[in-house]
């Protein structure tokens, strides 16, 4: 599948002859899968499948998914489950007797699962399911319209992280290219540092200067920091491409490439270098921020 975020928003509505139902999906962004499903007093019995659906469509996100009701007019009516009424009541009065706490109230008490039901006489086992196979089609083509949401977001997600990964590509040419970090330039400003302390301390062994001096200079070298973010934008490129999931892998290498910026930058000895450095920094982390959204 293309680049897909996961933010997004799905409204999907369907009505029979008893029936007027409505489903209504969520979802942000989550490091995995989280589905939180409310459904309809009465159609319980819908939540396992709809649960599998998502988790189907998904593979990201924090998604909330709610199943609306409404009896239409001579179809089903409401019903109270006078035996699990008194079941709760009984439990909130042994609660009480234990822990003082508010009475509940009326809203509360039809709120809780099994309290209250639809109930048609008319219909019989056949209709029954051929509402629930339609209440699930409704879902079905939600879950579609959300994936379309977050399809739309994630090309736009898309678009702004090639143009983060162009930038991070021509910074890290802009540093290679920087005259401070070519080796001689190194060697220089270091032969004149030792200079330097020879002048100030004469006794200092000249020969081990230069020796430190050199290491010094190799370890300056950002060459391989250089070649690792060419290596990452190639690799982060190729997975905009795929056509699969890449959010975690995509955050993985967002990683990298900060820890190869602040290794550049812990290594920068000219201002120019340092500024290219801290220039790179700000778009790995605008990188980073736009990768979290993905799914």
């Amino acid at each position: 599948m293309p680049l897909s975020s996961m933010t997004g928003f799905a409204h999907a509505d369907g009505a029979d002859g008893a029936y007027r139902w409505a489903w209504e999906l969520r979802s942000v962004n989550g490091k995995g899968l989280d589905i939180r499903l409310r459904v309809a007093p009465g159609f319980e019995h819908v939540e396992g499948v709809a649960r599998e659906r998502l988790a189907k469509a998904l593979s990201r996100g924090n998604v909330q998914a709610l199943l609306s009701v409404q009896p239409l007019a001579g179809g089903a009516r409401l019903r109270i489950n006078e035996a699990a009424l008194a079941d709760v009541i009984q439990a909130m009065q042994q609660i009480d007797a234990r822990l003082p706490l508010q009475p509940p109230t009326l809203d509360g008490l039809l709120a809780i699962r099994g309290v209250v039901d639809f109930v048609d006489p008319a219909a019989d086992e056949e209709a029954r399911a051929a509402t629930s196979a339609a209440v699930v089609a409704s879902l079905d083509a939600a879950i579609a319209a959300l994936g379309a949401d977050r399809m739309r977001e994630g090309r736009a997600i898309g678009v702004v992280l090639e143009a983060r990964l162009g930038e991070i590509a021509r910074l890290a040419r802009k540093a290679e290219a920087a005259p401070a970090r070519r080796p001689e330039a190194i060697r220089a400003r270091l032969a004149e540092q030792v200079a330097e302390l020879l002048d100030a301390a004469p006794g200092l062994d000249a020969d081990r200067l230069h020796q430190e001096a050199v290491l010094i200079a190799t370890r300056a070298d950002i060459r391989e920091e250089i070649d690792r973010l060419d290596a990452h934008v190639v690799a982060a490129r190729a997975l905009l491409a795929e056509d699969s999931a890449v959010g975690r892998r995509l955050d993985f290498l967002a990683q990298e490439f900060n820890r190869e910026v602040n290794t550049l930058c812990a290594k920068a000895n000219d201002r120019t270098l340092t500024a290219i450095g801290l220039e790179l920094k700000a778009v790995v982390d605008q990188f980073r921020e736009q990768v979290q959204n993905v799914e």
